[in-house]
């Protein structure tokens, strides 16, 4: 019987990476991108709470949008794991739980408007959040996380503009 293989986790982010990023600099970028990505898990959670809760006229267009919503964060908190890694650093998972009380604070109490409008305020926090990242990546000469965190923020703002036009009265 052949011997089965055995998954190693990576503890440390002690790999030794040279693309021509210093190792400060891929750190201070791997911690930027750690924080995106559990921003980002909340976010995708505050989505799926008001995609399964949502109720009104509003229902179908806001239960669309916010499902393309958490399916784009998924991906992108793929994407931002993985460029953690090619960093060379780990995807720690301490964080990842942090804050999830208000993550799940969107409710059925809510109305679609409320829930709307607190989305769209979510977006824009962390699209001044990514913003920063980007020009903190291209100032480290980090190419590959500027253009992952430029199409972040496009996809954050696009959002803001697609959530208040579903609401607007």
């Amino acid at each position: 019987m052949a011997e089965a293989a055995v998954l190693k986790v990576a503890a440390s982010s002690d790999e030794k990476v040279r693309t021509g990023l210093s190792d400060a600099d891929r750190k201070v970028i791997a911690e930027t991108l750690t924080d995106l990505t559990v921003q980002t898990y909340r976010l995708l959670l505050r989505s799926q709470v008001v995609h399964w809760n949502v109720t009104g006229p509003l229902f179908q267009p806001i239960h669309a949008l916010t499902q393309q919503h958490y399916r784009d964060l998924f991906a992108a908190i793929d994407q931002m794991a993985e460029r953690i890694r090619a960093l060379g650093h780990v995807m720690p998972t301490g964080k990842a739980t942090s804050g999830l009380d208000r993550a799940l604070s969107l409710g059925s109490r809510m109305t679609a408007h409320a829930m709307i409008e607190e989305l769209a305020e979510d977006h824009e926090s962390l699209a001044r959040v990514v913003r920063e990242g980007a020009a903190e990546a291209e100032d480290r000469q980090d190419f590959v996380t500027h253009d992952l965190l430029t199409a972040r923020l496009a996809f954050h703002e696009k959002a803001v503009w697609m959530l208040r036009a579903i609401a607007a009265n």
